[in-house]
């Protein structure tokens, strides 16, 4: 008989989790960097294993939301470009995730996420265009990839990315919402193989995708309201705290 019940969790447990998941939405169409906020709150109630196949199908949903919100701004000749070099990372990942436990992985993507974060600002403070580099793009595409099959959380990698490639405010959306729906739809067949998607999970998501929906219109109504300079400075800050709650 297939197992369909929702999680076990308590009154402030539901709380947290609706509330990351409002995150997840307003991530989508708001500040990029919410969304890995959203991922370490998940984590502080589920097991990141877990927690990586139930938060899946959501973030679907606010991918879906945010490309019918920014469906014209996309810089498709960046993404062409990383798309098989992502595709290379969730390949690697699949196979990570079956031997590296939570505290490692963690560890792992932290450490990634502020290494990113020095090139940024390498790159800003030497007025070159980092990210037109083949060796930095392949890098980054990989990293997004094995970050995203191994704990969802390629946000920052590759909101710090297009930062670097001096995307416009929408042109940052738009290319991020088509990357994420692309490639997070290209990972369900392995989080099936590997029993992270199981029908329990998708019970959850079907529960609770409204709080995803909600968030991504209140990120909507937000952004327009956002400067290029907050916008870049929370997306950095966030990141960056949710590096540090990652490796410890």
């Amino acid at each position: 008989m297939l197992e369909l019940t929702l999680p076990s969790l308590d009154f402030a447990q539901w709380a947290v989790v609706l509330f990351a998941l409002v995150l997840v939405g307003f991530a989508k169409t708001g500040i990029s960097g919410a969304g890995t906020v959203a991922i370490a709150l998940f984590a502080l109630v589920l097991p990141t294993k877990s927690s990586t196949g139930m938060l899946l199908p959501l973030l679907l949903v606010g991918d879906v939301v945010a490309v019918v919100t920014y469906r014209r701004h996309a810089d498709w000749p960046r993404l062409l470009k990383l798309f098989p070099w992502v595709a290379v990372g969730v390949v690697v990942g699949a196979f990570v995730v079956r031997w590296v436990d939570d505290a490692q992985m963690r560890r792992i993507i932290g450490t990634i996420l502020l290494v990113i974060i020095a090139l940024h600002f390498w790159n800003r403070s030497r007025g070159s265009e980092l990210a037109e580099h083949r060796a930095v793009a392949a890098s980054a595409g990989v990293f997004a990839g094995f970050t995203t099959m191994t704990a969802n959380a390629a946000g920052p990698i590759m909101a710090v990315y297009f930062l670097a490639a001096g995307l416009p405010m929408l042109g940052f959306l738009g290319t991020t919402a088509w990357f994420f729906l692309t490639i997070n739809a290209f990972k369900v067949p392995f989080s099936v193989a590997l029993g992270l998607i199981t029908p329990a999970t998708l019970t959850f998501a079907a529960v609770t995708a409204p709080a995803v929906v909600a968030g991504g219109v209140v990120g909507r109504v937000i952004v327009k309201r956002i400067n290029r300079t907050w916008f870049e400075r929370m997306t950095l800050a966030l990141t960056f705290l949710a590096a540090i709650r990652l490796m410890f």
